[in-house]
């Protein structure tokens, strides 16, 4: 609503000044996205570097998220691997067992 109320009397103030409507839209249109969002970094000379205590702390919880992720991909992948040990382990066993029942040479 004041947004509204400020693009009027923007545009009316710029209207005898300019002389093309158009443009006077145009200019307040441009205006409006040349703005940064709270927090966006857009704003500052550092961008999202230099950004408020809320962004730094957006973007920590996002970085926790991520690694707590790959640390349980990673915890998964462990116990496949131990699994997959074990089992080559039988394999193994199981081999050992028939080449000894076959007779021929004596392992």
């Amino acid at each position: 609503m004041l947004q509204a109320v400020l693009q009027t009397g923007l545009r009316r103030s710029l209207r005898p000044a300019v002389g093309n409507a158009q443009y006077a839209g145009t200019l307040i249109i441009s205006r409006g996205m040349a703005e940064g969002a709270t927090g966006s970094g857009a704003s500052r000379a550092g961008g999202v570097a230099s950004g408020d205590a809320y962004t730094k702390r957006e973007k920590a919880n996002e970085d926790f998220y991520v690694k707590e992720k790959e640390r349980e991909k990673l915890l998964g992948l462990r116990k496949k691997l131990e699994q997959q040990r074990a089992h080559l382990a039988e394999l193994d066993k199981h081999i050992e067992e028939l080449t000894k029942d076959q007779g021929g040479e004596h392992n």
